[in-house]
This record gives C-alpha cells, structure tokens and sequence, in this order.
C-alpha cells in the first residue's frame, strides 16, 4: 500500500435509488481522493438503509479507490432495533468488512439509555458471530461503554471511530483491546485532551480517518469534507508524534488492512 486509508466516512446516501448524479458524485469525490494520495476507504452504514447504499456503493466502485463497507445501526437510531441490520450482515457480501458504526450516544440520547445499551451489546455479538471488525461510536458515555464491551466481550478487531477522548480514555480502550481512529477534531484548537492522547497511543493501535461528510479539518471547518482530506488529518497526526507523514500513512494504512482484514477479501 502506498496511499492513504480513510478508515471510515459517510459518501452513500440515496445510492440505493438509482440516480445518476449521486453516482456522478461519488465517482467524482473518489477521484479527488485518488488524486490526493488515498488508496482505500471504509463506506459505513448507521442504519439499515445507509448500510445497504454502502455495501452496493463498495459493490459498484471500479476506480482508482478501492472501496469496502459496513453494516451498523447508529446509538441515534437504536430504537429501530437491529434485526433489519443483522439480516444484512447475514447475507454476506464480498466487500462486507464490519459491523457500525455502533456504541452509545449520551450526548443527544436521541435513543433512551437502555435500548442504546442493548444494540450495541446485539452489534458486538453479531461481529462476534461474523468474525468481523467492530466499528465503535463514543460520546459522553465512556463508563457505559467499557461496562458493555467488558459483558459482551471485545471482538479481537475494535475501532473506537472518531475518538475524541482524553489520554485516560485512550488508555483504557487500548487496554481493553481496541484500536483508536482520529478524526479531524485532532485539528481544532480546542482538542488539546485528544493531542495528548494520540501521543500516548502506539503506533500499531493508530487509524486515521474523515467521518465524512461531517468534521472537516483545518483549515476546511465547516465546509462539507470528503476522503480526500484523510491527507489533511494523517499529516497532522504525523506532526504531533514527530515523525515523516509517509511513514504515519504507511502504518495507518497497514493497521486498517489488519482490522479490516482488507486483503483477505476476495
């Protein structure tokens, strides 16, 4: 791999309804993002709609931009209940690599506490039961979660997506065995906690990613983001643990091949 990996963005909603400007559009944002260096991307599903669009956006992908997905049902919607988003993973897919975004919200707790609790304990028993990675979504709910991970069992491939915790945080996701993605959020100026954190993380538990549409970096916030700025986020992660971006695109990009298990796909 020479290229960056984007380990988890939003580019597919309405791809399931056909229409031909939302395809155009992909097309051309994966062509941005080949021309900026990037190599792979991650397509995650919140629901069973955008995990449906995300497998079939991998599905149809034929350009430079190697792309896979996952399935998921988001803590904002876990009233839904998972069994729509376990039918999906059942089926299988070729370019099927994960299950999430799922986890606990407690931020907007647009989902009661409870049922966020039982989803999430149901998604990490299907990654268990798939031997898929788990793709995990934290907010303002961190003793909850640990107390769910520690009862359902950490699948031996987790990603805490977006983390934007402090290096207490970081120290005990990483003790429970998952692995830390870093957003754009390490770029804003109020993010100092998140800094410390990524320095005390070791490289071979580091992803990088854009959460895209959502978080642009600096100097893009507040503008719409996309895969090509997981250039932005990598080199900007580089800086903080001193070292050349080549070598952080490098190991990020071969730590989320392993958590993906990107090459054993077919």
């Amino acid at each position: 791999m020479t290229g960056w990996t984007d380990s988890h963005c939003h580019l597919q909603e309405r791809y399931l309804a056909g229409d031909d400007q939302v395809r155009a559009n992909v097309a051309e944002t994966l062509a941005r993002a080949s021309a900026a260096g990037v190599e792979r991307v991650v397509v995650v599903g919140t629901d069973a709609t955008t995990s449906a669009e995300a497998l079939a956006l991998a599905s149809d992908a034929n350009g430079n931009v190697q792309v896979r997905a996952t399935v998921g049902l988001h803590p904002h919607d876990a009233t839904q209940g998972v069994a729509a988003v376990s039918e999906l993973a059942r089926r299988g897919s070729p370019v099927l690599v994960g299950i999430g975004e799922c986890g606990l919200d407690y931020y907007y707790e647009h989902s009661p506490r409870d049922v966020q609790r039982r989803a999430f304990a149901d998604q990490i028993g299907l990654a268990h039961e798939l031997d898929l990675a788990l793709v995990v979504h934290a907010r303002d709910a961190w003793d909850d979660l640990f107390e769910v991970l520690a009862m359902e069992g950490v699948p031996s491939r987790t990603v805490i997506h977006c983390f934007t915790g402090g290096p207490r945080e970081a120290e005990a996701c990483l003790a429970m065995g998952c692995d830390l993605s870093i957003s754009g959020v390490v770029t804003f100026k109020n993010s100092a906690e998140l800094r410390e954190a990524v320095k005390i993380t070791p490289l071979s538990r580091l992803h990088v990613e854009t959460d895209s549409p959502f978080l642009a970096p600096s100097p893009h916030r507040g503008k719409k983001n996309e895969p090509a700025h997981v250039s932005i986020v990598g080199e900007y992660v580089a800086t903080l643990l001193s070292i050349e971006p080549s070598e952080l695109r490098e190991v990020t990009s071969a730590n989320s091949s392993r958590l993906f298990q990107w090459d054993l796909q077919k």
